[in-house]
């Protein structure tokens, strides 16, 4: 499954308005602690790591003892209500680009409740270093905690080369929501190179794990009727609760276009395409309406 071209800026954010933070021809790279590689005349590319850990408070809500981003990932804690809290992803700088390495770890310990997303959608672009770029997620939920993983668009842009790898790791008892969307090139562009790999555990069993490859020197038949059928996007929602358990949801089509699938363990996968990031965006969300 890959993604599409974007068609509402409202939506996605593509384009200027919607990138935030732009690395300008001067740029020689970034300065914060914790941050390694020099775009210009190095060409290494960037090393950045966020890590978020939320614990619950005793008091029925959430803390954050930990909320450490650096470079092009920075972490914002916005208002929430209730239990849970939040965090946003903001791209303080462009990227990834060729040879960038970002990592983003995600911890909710027992109890906690943590909603996680992005302030704009994430453009792969091609970068002077050349290369391919990797962006990897690692969640882990403990028994009794839920986490929210819900980022905006990642755009594979012409030229670009991106392996992206999302791992989530969760106690028996406990929930997810995780939601991926990704886009083949912006709009009246050719995508990019894109990989992934989506990995779910529960309870130290594998519930899920699976590798999609797009763009330009893929595997054959990635563009064809049994992956994309000339769609541009493609997304995947993972849910899972204590309870699917003993009463997993049934099986279904949900149109034309996506399908719901109990997994082996207390989890659903719903897999969707889509003509536009738009389109995908709707289908997912009546999903989770439908699962909630």
């Amino acid at each position: 499954m890959t993604t599409t071209g974007v068609h509402d800026a409202s939506l996605t954010g593509v384009g200027s308005a919607g990138v935030i933070g732009v690395r300008g021809a001067g740029s020689t790279g970034v300065s914060s602690a914790g941050v390694t590689g020099v775009r210009g005349a190095g060409l290494t590319g960037v090393r950045a790591r966020a890590r978020i850990v939320a614990r619950a408070d005793g008091r029925g809500g959430t803390v954050l003892p930990v909320l450490d981003g650096d470079g092009p990932l920075a972490l914002r804690r916005t208002r929430a209500s209730g239990a849970e809290a939040r965090v946003m992803v903001v791209g303080a700088m462009s990227g990834p680009l060729g040879g960038d390495r970002f990592v983003v770890e995600a911890r909710a310990e027992e109890g906690a409740r943590l909603h996680i997303g992005s302030a704009a959608a994430t453009i792969a672009l091609p970068g002077q270093a050349g290369g391919e770029a990797r962006y990897d997620v690692r969640l882990d939920v403990a028994d009794g905690a839920e986490l929210h993983w819900l980022p905006e668009q990642l755009i594979s842009a012409a030229g670009s080369e991106l392996y992206v790898t999302t791992r989530a790791e969760l106690g028996a008892g406990a929930r997810l929501v995780l939601r991926e969307e990704q886009v083949l090139g912006r709009v009246g562009e050719k995508p990019g190179r894109l990989g992934s790999r989506l990995t779910v555990r529960v309870g130290g069993r594998t519930v899920l794990d699976q590798e999609l490859s797009c763009g330009p020197g893929a595997p054959g038949g990635w563009d064809g009727p049994a992956v994309l059928a000339g769609h541009r996007s493609v997304g995947q929602l993972v849910v899972v609760r204590p309870e699917f358990g003993a009463s997993p949801p049934a099986a279904r089509m949900l149109g034309e276009c996506a399908a719901l699938v109990p997994l082996a363990g207390p989890a659903v996968l719903v897999s969707a395409v889509a003509p536009d990031a738009l389109g995908l965006r709707r289908l997912l969300n009546e999903a989770l309406a439908l699962l909630s």
